[in-house]
């Protein structure tokens, strides 16, 4: 590459974090349903977020996080009482990061390494400590700044203005279709992580194993059909490092 890099950003939730690692407090609470509750709740959640967005209407990201679950499980004909519903959704504070993530940000030293993430700053502060993150990161931003969700520009623009940085001279790294147009749109540079075999998903569905496990991938692990590729695409966080020679890495 011919840029300098200055920073490595991570989005959070899919990229660094295992949003599938609240299944097991989800299959605590409804037994049998843990991979459907969580599929659509994760679905809706996202989609909560475009739309206060584009009404003009922000809510943070804990309460759409747990207007998403209700909708959820009345959905599927189930309840919760708000302290099991707070208890579940609290499973956002303490995901699992995935095993590569502290390696690949411990190597991309010298550059400053960050999150901006859809996440509410107390959500994003918590999952980080939990985590012990926060020891290989630099800064954790949140949308909450700008009121508004990724993909807005307006969201991208924290990394401007709290790194010093132009978007030329940032990594941007996420799992998520949406997010990786939205990071290229604005001119990061987008790494994006592959996480779901596409091969593997076609031939679930050629089998007709069509469950909610080849649905969400379908909709969420795929490159999106927008004219706003990413740059480079791995499989693991791990292969990141690699791909950017310590040489054109700044202070």
């Amino acid at each position: 590459m011919s840029q300098n890099i200055k920073a490595f950003v991570f989005d959070a939730y899919g990229t660094l974090y295992d949003v599938r690692s609240v299944e097991e407090r989800v299959e605590a609470a409804f037994p049998g349903k843990g991979r459907l509750i969580s599929s659509i709740w994760r679905l809706k959640q996202l989609e909560y977020s475009w739309l206060v967005t584009l009404m003009e209407r922000y809510e943070d990201f804990w309460s759409l996080t747990v207007r998403s679950l209700e909708y959820t499980l009345y959905s599927l004909g189930l309840s919760a009482d708000r302290d099991l519903l707070h208890n579940i959704a609290a499973a956002y504070l303490d995901l699992k990061p995935y095993d590569d993530a502290r390696s690949c940000l411990e190597r991309l030293r010298p550059g400053r390494r960050a999150i901006l993430s859809n996440g509410s700053g107390s959500m994003l502060s918590d999952l980080a400590v939990n985590s012990g993150l926060d020891r290989s990161l630099d800064m954790i931003l949140s949308v909450e700044a700008k009121r508004v969700f990724k993909p807005a520009p307006q969201a991208y623009s924290l990394v401007e203005e709290q790194l010093g940085v132009t978007p030329h001279e940032v990594i941007f790294v996420s799992s998520n279709g949406f997010d990786i147009c939205g990071a290229k749109s604005f001119g990061f540079t987008v790494v994006r992580v592959a996480r779901v075999d596409a091969g593997d998903v076609v031939e679930r569905l050629a089998r007709g194993g069509v469950d909610e496990g080849v649905l969400y991938g379908l909709l969420r692990g795929q490159a999106e059909a927008l004219a706003y590729p990413a740059d480079f695409t791995v499989r693991s966080l791990a292969e990141i490092p690699s791909l950017f020679d310590d040489r054109e890495r700044t202070e």
